[in-house]
């Protein structure tokens, strides 16, 4: 059974930090790019960011390239998302997605764990 468990959220004030940790089980990890979303109330599911099966590449929403950070860890099966100079308006329900590589294709989402910025 494939899981996708987000931890790390929680309550911090504008210009904190938080890091975010989604651990994957049942899964052959290293094949699947991984992905940060995020979801404020009212206002539709966005990309936040992306890192691939090696970890070498990476990509970030505009909004906060500079201040959040994507990792990850093939061996503890394990993506990472540093936020650093939290704004307000991070404020939202952070998802981790899976995206296998190589086929066959599958997608799987965590639950999500909830970030609140306050100013």
């Amino acid at each position: 059974q494939v899981q996708l468990v987000e931890s790390g959220g929680g309550l911090v004030q504008a210009g904190g930090s938080l890091r975010l940790a989604c651990l994957a089980s049942g899964m052959d990890f290293m094949w699947y790019d991984m992905d940060w979303y995020r979801q404020a109330p009212g206002k539709q599911r966005e990309r936040v960011a992306g890192i691939n099966t090696g970890g070498g590449s990476t990509s970030y929403a505009d909004s906060v390239k500079g201040r959040f950070t994507i990792s990850r860890d093939n061996v503890k099966n394990t993506v990472y998302l540093q936020m650093n100079g939290l704004k307000p308006e991070d404020t939202g329900v952070y998802y981790c997605n899976a995206i296998r590589s190589v086929t066959p294709r599958r997608n799987y989402w965590g639950q999500g764990t909830q970030v609140t910025v306050s100013s």
